[in-house]
């Protein structure tokens, strides 16, 4: 049995000092454009992630055979994380100006279809950022198996990829949503109708263009691939950090590859040191971000990893039997999924 841990504390003279760092090197022109939110790059974002699973089940419906049906699963639960990441762009209210508008988007076009909703994510999420490494970490839980053995970490993503973990994930949003609903509590009754008027459209919309069974994609992706490349996403941004008390250090970024991309790393996800230090920032300035701060040295010391086989090599470093070696924290149960 691994051992316990003490909770970590943030150091808070470390973090003044990493801001005070980057924020003098910058200057009040780079802020705010940095902190600019384009109302069209926001619904351009939203367009592509959604264009991504129209293209792959139009292509299984043009080509319909095991290699695009496989291919279409791994692409749509990818843009599936990129809806959820959508969401969590819009739960820091910088998908639109408009609050109402960012919060209509953020809930009917990325939160409900993946069977989540910002309303409740938004306190849990922030939450996370507030108290990142201690025992009040939301998310704790989420990277505390790791480093482990590549045994272990074939198991658990095996039960990615059979559908165990979906099966969970389905559970979990249950009991947030109708079991809420029934118990009378209005957050609840809302999040399962959004769930099932925008699955319903989905499926309207292939059914009217006549291949209702496209929706199996959908549905298969959901439960198989998306928690695939949210535990993989879960590892990489917080998982195996060398010190957790340091803003630069407790948070990793992955410099992703065109097909991490595509797969494992929508909307510029993998920029994750970048959105602690500054999370008020859109995802899509979070690459300029990172540039001006790599330009100014800011990042030598940093938690930088180039690509995700990486990570997953690191997070499986240990040998046979070492597991109940390494130290882990306790926390507070994740949400389900963990987004």
């Amino acid at each position: 049995m691994a051992a316990q841990a003490p909770p970590f504390e943030p150091d808070l003279q470390a973090d003044a000092r990493t801001n005070a760092a980057w924020h003098e090197r910058f200057s009040r022109e780079e802020m705010k454009a940095l902190l600019a939110v384009s109302d069209l790059r926001g619904a351009f974002s939203v367009a592509v992630n959604w264009l991504g699973v129209a293209a792959a089940m139009a292509g299984v419906a043009w080509w319909p055979n095991p290699i695009t049906v496989v291919l279409a699963i791994f692409v749509i639960g990818g843009r599936q994380l990129g809806l959820a990441v959508l969401m969590h762009e819009a739960s820091h209210r910088t998908m639109f100006r408009n609050k109402a508008v960012n919060d209509w988007v953020g809930n009917w076009l990325c939160a409900y279809p993946v069977w989540s909703d910002l309303l409740t994510y938004r306190p849990y999420h922030l939450q996370h950022h507030a108290k990142n490494w201690t025992e009040e970490d939301p998310d704790l839980v989420l990277v505390q198996p790791f480093p482990t053995t590549r045994a272990s970490l074939r198991r658990k993503l095996w039960r990615d990829l059979s559908g165990q973990t979906g099966r969970k994930f389905a559970m979990g949003a249950w009991k947030r949503s109708f079991e809420r609903w029934r118990a009378g509590d209005r957050d609840g009754r809302r999040a399962f109708l959004g769930f099932l008027v925008t699955n319903a459209a989905i499926l309207g919309a292939v059914t009217m263009a006549g291949a209702p069974w496209l929706f199996l994609l959908w549905a298969i992706a959901w439960l198989t691939t998306y928690p695939l490349v949210t535990r993989i996403r879960s590892i990489a941004e917080h998982a195996m950090v060398p010190d957790p008390a340091d803003p630069l250090r407790n948070t990793r970024t992955t410099l992703a590859r065109w097909w991490e991309r595509i797969f494992l790393a929508p909307n510029r996800v993998n920029y994750h040191l970048e959105h602690h230090l500054l999370m008020t920032v859109p995802h899509y300035r979070l690459a300029r971000m990172h540039g001006l701060l790599a330009e100014r040295g800011l990042l030598d010391e940093a938690l930088v990893t180039v690509g995700y086989p990486a990570v997953l090599a690191r997070a499986s470093a240990l040998a046979p039997g070492q597991e109940g070696q390494v130290p882990r924290t306790t926390g507070p149960p994740p949400r389900v999924p963990p987004f």
